[in-house]
């Protein structure tokens, strides 16, 4: 849930009262102090009772609070306690329930990861920030990359590669150079992560419904691992 006004708000039909909300908190000691002032003023209500969720911390903490409340399919909205809080709005004790009721609904569509092991077994996960693949020993990893059936990079020796949401862009994949990209934007950022060749390859902007690819060549001298950070409609394995 986003301040911008772009279009109708979600509140409407939902009437938050005082009460109904429940906060959530990042383990610092500044989301603490917020969350307390906030159910001081607003109430307190159980998880599973409540109308809309508040979460406090930065970017990694609301993405954790939508894996926690997934199941319960209600709003979160984030307000910035952390340290950077690109998907945050601002702080502000006051009138949070109006703030509530003119918020614009941003979806988010994660990834599914679907992963085969070098042993054959088949593991599956969501992803609300990204999928990555990650070199264990010394040597380089060479992953060939397949995007909705075909090859598109034969071969790339790098120390991983990544997969991120719109959410996720600011995360992992912002660390490793690759593009923010709006929430509303229906691309997937894949990107290299300290590619050695193609040297000058920077990665790409996939369309949301791609399906891709990541395979694993000579696999047994350049062991990687899946690294899921709170974190699929997509295929990656």
């Amino acid at each position: 849930m986003s301040d911008l006004p772009l279009g109708p708000p979600i509140g409407e039909d939902r009437g938050f009262r005082a009460g109904q909300i429940t906060f959530l908190a990042a383990p610092t000691a500044i989301a603490n102090e917020a969350c307390e002032a906030l159910m001081r003023q607003y109430g307190a209500c159980p998880l599973e009772k409540a109308a809309a969720v508040v979460a406090l911390g930065g970017d990694g903490f609301m993405l954790e609070t939508i894996h926690q409340v997934l199941p319960l399919r209600v709003p979160v909205y984030g307000m910035n306690r952390g340290s950077v809080g690109f998907l945050m709005n601002t702080y502000s004790e006051d009138d949070l329930l109006g703030r509530l009721s003119r918020a614009q609904a941003a979806e988010l569509h994660p990834l599914r990861m679907h992963a085969i092991t070098s042993a054959g077994a088949v593991e599956e996960a969501i992803a609300f920030n990204e999928v990555s693949l990650l070199r264990q020993l010394r040597l380089a990893s060479k992953i060939r990359i397949s995007v909705d059936g075909r090859v598109r990079l034969e071969e790339l020796s790098c120390d991983g590669v990544l997969i991120a949401t719109p959410a996720g862009s600011t995360a992992y994949n912002l660390s490793a150079h690759g593009p923010i990209v709006p929430l509303s934007a229906n691309l997937l950022p894949l990107t290299p992560i300290s590619a050695f060749r193609p040297r000058r390859w920077r990665g790409a902007l996939l369309p949301s419904t791609a399906q891709v690819v990541f395979e694993v060549l000579e696999a047994d001298p350049r062991r990687v691992k899946r690294l899921r950070i709170r974190t699929t409609n997509h295929i990656a394995s």
